[in-house]
Protein backbone atom coordinates (compact mmCIF):
# COMPACT_ATOMS: atom_id res chain seq x y z
CA UNK A 1 0.00 0.00 0.00
CA UNK A 2 1.39 3.39 -1.03
CA UNK A 3 1.26 6.53 1.09
CA UNK A 4 0.62 10.17 0.22
CA UNK A 5 4.33 10.87 -0.28
CA UNK A 6 4.55 8.16 -2.94
CA UNK A 7 1.74 9.67 -5.00
CA UNK A 8 2.93 13.25 -4.43
CA UNK A 9 6.31 12.23 -5.84
CA UNK A 10 4.48 11.09 -8.98
CA UNK A 11 2.78 14.50 -9.13
CA UNK A 12 6.21 16.15 -8.68
CA UNK A 13 7.47 14.16 -11.68
CA UNK A 14 4.66 15.74 -13.70
CA UNK A 15 5.58 19.17 -12.35
CA UNK A 16 9.16 18.61 -13.46
CA UNK A 17 7.93 17.83 -16.98
CA UNK A 18 6.08 21.16 -16.97
CA UNK A 19 9.21 22.92 -15.67
CA UNK A 20 11.32 21.39 -18.45
CA UNK A 21 8.77 22.59 -21.04
CA UNK A 22 8.82 26.14 -19.67
CA UNK A 23 5.38 25.80 -18.08
CA UNK A 24 4.59 26.77 -14.50
CA UNK A 25 5.68 23.58 -12.71
CA UNK A 26 2.50 22.11 -11.32
CA UNK A 27 1.73 18.42 -11.62
CA UNK A 28 -1.20 16.24 -10.70
CA UNK A 29 -2.11 12.58 -10.56
CA UNK A 30 -5.46 10.91 -10.00
CA UNK A 31 -5.41 7.76 -7.88
CA UNK A 32 -8.17 5.16 -7.76
CA UNK A 33 -7.85 2.03 -5.64
CA UNK A 34 -4.16 2.76 -4.91
CA UNK A 35 -3.33 3.00 -8.65
CA UNK A 36 -2.49 6.08 -10.69
CA UNK A 37 -5.13 6.23 -13.41
CA UNK A 38 -4.24 9.65 -14.85
CA UNK A 39 -1.48 12.23 -14.87
CA UNK A 40 -1.29 15.86 -15.86
CA UNK A 41 1.00 18.85 -15.85
CA UNK A 42 0.42 22.47 -16.73
CA UNK A 43 0.19 23.02 -20.49
CA UNK A 44 -1.27 26.51 -20.71
CA UNK A 45 1.58 27.87 -22.84
CA UNK A 46 1.92 24.82 -25.06
CA UNK A 47 -1.81 24.58 -25.76
CA UNK A 48 -2.46 28.35 -25.61
CA UNK A 49 -5.29 27.50 -23.24
CA UNK A 50 -5.76 29.15 -19.84
CA UNK A 51 -7.75 26.13 -18.63
CA UNK A 52 -4.95 23.63 -19.33
CA UNK A 53 -3.96 23.31 -15.69
CA UNK A 54 -2.48 20.08 -14.36
CA UNK A 55 -5.62 19.21 -12.41
CA UNK A 56 -7.94 19.82 -15.37
CA UNK A 57 -5.84 17.62 -17.64
CA UNK A 58 -5.58 14.86 -15.05
CA UNK A 59 -9.32 14.96 -14.26
CA UNK A 60 -10.26 14.76 -17.94
CA UNK A 61 -7.88 11.83 -18.46
CA UNK A 62 -9.21 10.05 -15.37
CA UNK A 63 -12.83 10.46 -16.45
CA UNK A 64 -11.94 9.08 -19.88
CA UNK A 65 -10.06 6.20 -18.24
CA UNK A 66 -12.98 5.07 -16.09
CA UNK A 67 -15.73 6.11 -18.49
CA UNK A 68 -17.55 8.40 -16.07
CA UNK A 69 -17.82 12.09 -15.30
CA UNK A 70 -17.63 11.30 -11.59
CA UNK A 71 -14.48 10.36 -9.70
CA UNK A 72 -16.25 9.52 -6.46
CA UNK A 73 -13.62 7.02 -5.32
CA UNK A 74 -10.61 9.01 -6.55
CA UNK A 75 -7.94 11.04 -4.85
CA UNK A 76 -6.32 13.96 -6.68
CA UNK A 77 -2.73 14.75 -5.75
CA UNK A 78 -1.50 18.15 -6.90
CA UNK A 79 1.80 19.81 -6.13
CA UNK A 80 0.31 23.25 -5.49
CA UNK A 81 -2.99 24.30 -3.92
CA UNK A 82 -5.69 24.22 -6.61
CA UNK A 83 -6.97 27.50 -8.00
CA UNK A 84 -10.64 28.34 -7.92
CA UNK A 85 -11.22 26.97 -11.45
CA UNK A 86 -9.59 23.65 -10.62
CA UNK A 87 -11.44 23.49 -7.31
CA UNK A 88 -14.66 23.77 -9.31
CA UNK A 89 -13.63 20.89 -11.57
CA UNK A 90 -12.71 18.83 -8.51
CA UNK A 91 -16.10 19.66 -7.01
CA UNK A 92 -18.10 18.74 -10.13
CA UNK A 93 -16.20 15.48 -10.64
CA UNK A 94 -17.05 14.55 -7.02
CA UNK A 95 -13.47 13.65 -6.09
CA UNK A 96 -13.36 11.87 -2.75
CA UNK A 97 -10.06 13.27 -1.51
CA UNK A 98 -7.76 16.13 -2.43
CA UNK A 99 -4.09 16.24 -1.44
CA UNK A 100 -1.84 19.16 -2.24
CA UNK A 101 1.75 20.05 -1.48
CA UNK A 102 2.53 23.76 -1.37
CA UNK A 103 0.03 26.46 -0.49
CA UNK A 104 -0.58 29.20 -3.07
CA UNK A 105 -1.46 32.40 -1.24
CA UNK A 106 -1.72 34.39 -4.47
CA UNK A 107 -3.84 32.11 -6.68
CA UNK A 108 -5.06 29.25 -4.49
CA UNK A 109 -8.70 28.57 -3.76
CA UNK A 110 -8.34 29.62 -0.11
CA UNK A 111 -7.80 33.23 -1.15
CA UNK A 112 -11.27 33.28 -2.68
CA UNK A 113 -13.19 30.89 -0.44
CA UNK A 114 -12.05 31.62 3.08
CA UNK A 115 -15.40 30.66 4.58
CA UNK A 116 -16.76 28.28 1.96
CA UNK A 117 -15.67 24.70 1.29
CA UNK A 118 -15.09 24.59 -2.50
CA UNK A 119 -15.02 20.81 -2.83
CA UNK A 120 -17.74 18.18 -2.75
CA UNK A 121 -19.36 18.00 0.72
CA UNK A 122 -18.12 14.42 1.21
CA UNK A 123 -14.55 15.21 0.10
CA UNK A 124 -11.61 15.35 2.47
CA UNK A 125 -8.47 17.43 2.19
CA UNK A 126 -4.85 16.90 3.17
CA UNK A 127 -2.24 19.57 2.62
CA UNK A 128 1.45 20.11 3.09
CA UNK A 129 2.56 16.75 1.65
CA UNK A 130 6.14 17.28 0.41
CA UNK A 131 5.38 20.99 0.63
CA UNK A 132 9.01 22.13 0.64
CA UNK A 133 9.84 20.11 -2.49
CA UNK A 134 6.74 21.39 -4.27
CA UNK A 135 7.43 25.00 -3.27
CA UNK A 136 11.11 24.77 -4.21
CA UNK A 137 10.29 23.72 -7.76
CA UNK A 138 8.05 26.80 -8.10
CA UNK A 139 10.76 29.06 -6.63
CA UNK A 140 13.39 27.63 -8.98
CA UNK A 141 11.10 28.14 -11.96
CA UNK A 142 10.35 31.78 -11.22
CA UNK A 143 13.99 32.50 -10.30
CA UNK A 144 15.01 31.18 -13.74
CA UNK A 145 12.60 33.64 -15.37
CA UNK A 146 14.13 36.72 -13.71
Amino acid sequence: MHDDSYFMKAALEQAQIAFDLGEIPIGAVVVWDQKIIARGHNQTEQLKDPTAHAEMIAITAACNQIGSKYLSEACVYVTVEPCLMCSGAIYWSKVKRIVFGAADEKNGYQKHTKENWPFHPKATLSQGILASECAQLMKDFFASKR
